[in-house]
């Protein structure tokens, strides 16, 4: 028997139309930075501009030239920090090659009260708090924890097993399922014998841009498997899973597209409320 279909667009509807009200209540703004017009980075923006306009959430996209420097697109950060009208601030990723090093730095330019991406330093350290300090979380992270809600699994005592430790996503998911108390192991490049320890996951997720690397014979039967990664091949976009063969044995999985995706793009709406929820 074929595995649930765990489908972002589904959860995403759910919690645009519990936003809906509050912006417009709040009449929040969120502005997007983009750098250069690469491909994925264009992508990425048209999804956040079609769920503003989905929500009523007024938005400006930046669009700065490819080869600006880190001291303009600070100075537009600066801006932007400054601007009261402006309630949340995204740094579209990725960036091109010259900037991408910096990053880090990029993220502390942000005003924590502005990061409704979750990237800064300040919003990332009150996430290990416990769930009540986790008022800006990371998008993707917040949007897999808010898709396992919608469709009522549960986290508290479960084993997690996390693919991928990147700052982005697999890092600050385990503290999110720590927070629920789950049992959370961390697996990436040094991992020894992978498939040993995914095949204990009651809930596993890749997150590793690695396409089709977990297998069916990697995933315990009736796991719930959430894929992250997402890679371009000549057939189109493919996620870490190896989709066809596991959801033979899985009892939930994430398509891709389609899953994570939409939850991380419904994560920064509603950081954004809650950023002008916090502004006063």
């Amino acid at each position: 028997m074929s595995a649930k279909l765990l489908t972002g667009k589904e959860a995403a509807a759910s919690l645009y139309e519990e936003i809906r009200p509050k912006v417009k209540e709040l009449d929040p703004k969120l502005v997007i930075v983009q750098v250069g017009e690469e491909a994925a980075s264009k992508a990425y923006v048209g999804r956040k501009i079609q769920a503003c306009e989905n929500v009523g959430m007024r938005y400006e996209h930046r669009m700065l030239n490819f080869h600006s420097s880190f001291e303009e697109l600070l100075e537009v950060l600066e801006e932007l920090n400054a601007d009261n009208d402006v309630t949340g601030i995204i740094v579209q990723l990725p960036l091109p090659p010259h900037l991408s090093p910096a990053l880090p730095l990029i993220h502390r330019a942000i005003h924590p009260k502005k990061d409704v991406d979750g990237f800064t330093a300040y919003n990332l350290g009150k996430m290990f708090l416990s769930t009540g300090f986790e008022h800006l979380p990371p998008a993707t992270p917040a949007g897999i924890i808010a898709l396992l809600s919608f469709y009522d699994i549960p986290l508290a005592g479960k084993h997690v097993v996390i693919v991928g430790r990147s700052n982005i996503a697999g890092k600050p998911l385990s503290i999110m399922c720590l927070n629920r108390d789950a049992t959370v192991t961390m697996c990436h490049s040094k991992t020894v014998d992978l498939g040993m320890l995914t095949v204990q996951a009651d809930i596993l997720v890749c997150a590793v841009g690695k396409p089709k690397m977990i297998t069916k014979d990697m995933v315990k039967k009736g796991a719930v498997v959430i894929d992250v990664g997402i890679t371009r091949d000549d057939g189109g976009l493919v996620g870490d899973v190896d989709f066809d063969e596991v959801k033979e044995v899985a009892g939930a999985i994430t398509p891709v597209p389609g899953g994570v995706g939409p939850m991380t793009v419904a994560s920064v709406m509603k950081n954004t409320v809650t950023a002008k929820e916090r502004q006063g």
